[in-house]
């Protein structure tokens, strides 16, 4: 009896621990930096673990439309910066602020959005 209690805790903690190994740091983005671009709103995702925000931004070098990842909060750390899931719809134009990715990819960790006339999204 006291083996099978054994084993039912292990599996229980086993359990637990999963979720908790499955998220990552931010280790990927660049902290030392901050950059800024200007496109738009092809998509806002409010969801768990993390929100994103994928915008359309003119490539300077090729003249091309690409797609931007920029990764966010969670839902409620964003609802207590003032975000809403209707804060950004597609079609808006933005100017992001971010940490850049490591790698050099399209996207990053959001810092601000702001709309055209300066306001920013979520204040």
């Amino acid at each position: 009896m006291n083996i099978k209690a054994l084993v039912l805790s292990a599996v229980a903690a086993l359990a637990l621990a999963v979720p908790a190994s499955a998220h990552h740091s931010f280790a990927m983005f660049d902290a030392e930096k901050t950059v800024s671009v200007t496109g738009t709103v092809k998509e806002f995702e409010w969801v768990n673990p993390h929100s994103w925000l994928r915008v359309t931004i003119d490539d300077q070098t090729t003249g091309r439309a690409a797609q931007w990842a920029f990764e966010m909060g969670s839902p409620g750390q964003q609802a207590q910066r003032g975000w809403k899931p209707d804060s950004l719809k597609p079609g808006d134009k933005v100017t992001i602020s971010f940490h850049p990715l490591k790698d050099g990819s399209r996207g990053g960790q959001l810092l601000t959005a702001a709309y055209p006339n300066g306001e920013q999204v979520g204040r």
